[in-house]
């Protein structure tokens, strides 16, 4: 239950009296900050969201960086690029990252039946429906599913919050949520064979299992060692620190009138298990290091986190003649109808989607891009060396203000170039 109606004034009113803007200086590339700040500045002002921490890269550094509005209304903590938030989705593809190492290494192969590493998905079945006593109707799937289908979300495993039948079965059998993040969250039936569908869902979390059965160690543990410490991704981790709790940012949502007031979400150490395709938490700072690494195909200040030719591989079409749909939802508080670009083609890499057009924005085709439920975006564009973050905290996903505040900050972008 969200915040009482007095609550909801008093946080709407300490927004409007925050500073606007914490800039970080750098180079004006073609009028990129002033353009930038107003678009910001006014999204805030005009209580269309709480905050945001916003950044641009080349291959060679950041070359604009700013913060905007409040990670806490009721203290008035100003937002920032040190600022952590659960960056959902986004944990995608450093979790991907993470299997195309073992891929690279021989330990993993993408196109190998799943179970020959998870066993318990040997036995993996169908949902077909419900009988007339509301059971649920499951046969074997006519293939198993591959890793190469779990990155891919071509898999059958799907969300709830997009898939009515997939959220009937949570609620049938008491599965537990997917936002509790328990091994049993995740242990649903497929909503289709392997390969004849995209639909997003929770395959990239298998995966993220994959790799712990693969190494033996904890996937935090792993993405530490291999990725996220080599990257130098201090604030990035699926538990808070303690340095980290005193930077984290509230979640907001909107109340019946519009006003965005905190929205209780739980603990951020709440996931019993370390959840690969949702539980992260980052920062502005940390994750530009990483979408700069796959713009340097594969390395970042001397450290090599992947090849060139696997950066390029996770970078094409994996999905062959399927293509990213609209995703239609069934849990109105969590999510809208999502769907980036309607009308541009998109297809699917290896922990991306890309984009077959350029986007209204000024997006190239064959940009990488994704984001996380809490509406933090990121895309990558390596034609026009350039990728963009932009890091908020409010529900539902693709909130109609938060989602055209980052196009405009795109739009903004791609002008300035």
């Amino acid at each position: 239950m969200l915040h009482s109606r007095r609550s909801f004034l008093r946080a709407s009113a300490m927004l409007a009296a925050l500073p606007l803007t914490g800039k970080m200086a750098f180079a004006d590339i073609g009028g990129v900050n002033e353009k930038i700040d107003l678009l910001l500045q006014n999204a805030v002002a005009a209580g269309d969201i709480p905050g945001a921490a916003v950044a641009l890269t080349n291959a060679s550094g950041t070359y604009y960086s700013g913060a905007f509005g409040t990670r806490d209304a009721e203290t008035g903590a100003p937002i920032g690029p040190d600022t952590v938030m659960a960056i959902a989705s986004m944990t995608k593809p450093i979790t991907s990252v993470a299997v195309m190492q073992l891929v690279e290494r021989g330990a993993l192969d993408l196109d190998e039946p799943v179970s020959n590493v998870l066993p318990e998905l040997a036995s993996i079945q169908v949902l077909a429906g419900y009988d007339a006593s509301g059971k649920a109707i499951l046969r074997d799937p006519a293939t198993p599913p591959t890793l190469r289908q779990l990155l891919t979300h071509t898999s059958g495993f799907t969300y709830p919050m997009w898939n009515a039948d997939l959220g009937r079965y949570y609620q049938t059998y008491n599965v537990p949520s997917i936002l509790v993040g328990t091994r049993d969250a995740f242990k649903v039936p497929l909503s289709f064979d392997p390969g004849t569908q995209w639909e997003y869902g929770i395959g990239i979390d298998w995966a993220g299992l994959v790799v712990e059965a693969v190494t033996g160690v904890r996937l935090g543990d792993y993405l530490k060692e291999h990725v996220t410490g080599p990257l130098g991704m201090t604030s990035t981790d699926f538990k808070v620190s303690e340095n980290m709790a005193r930077r984290l940012s509230k979640i907001y949502a909107r109340d019946a009138d519009g006003n965005l007031v905190a929205a209780p979400i739980g603990s951020p150490d709440a996931q019993a298990i370390d959840a690969g395709g949702s539980g992260l938490h980052s920062t502005l700072n940390d994750y530009l290091k990483f979408v700069r690494m796959i713009l340097n195909k594969g390395s970042l200040d001397g450290q090599r986190i992947l090849a060139p030719e696997t950066i390029a591989l996770m970078s094409q079409n994996n999905i062959g003649d399927l293509r990213v749909k609209e995703l239609k939802t069934v849990m109105p508080p969590m999510t809208r109808d999502a769907e980036f670009y309607p009308g541009v083609p998109k297809t699917w890499g290896l922990g991306f989607m890309i984009t077959e057009a350029q986007a209204p924005t000024g997006r190239t085709a064959g940009s990488l891009s994704w984001s996380g439920l809490f509406n933090t975006y990121f895309w990558i564009d390596p034609a026009r060396d350039v990728a963009g973050v932009m890091m908020m905290q409010i529900m539902p996903f693709v909130d109609e203000r938060a989602l055209q505040t980052y196009y405009d900050f795109e739009t903004a972008a791609y002008a300035s170039l």
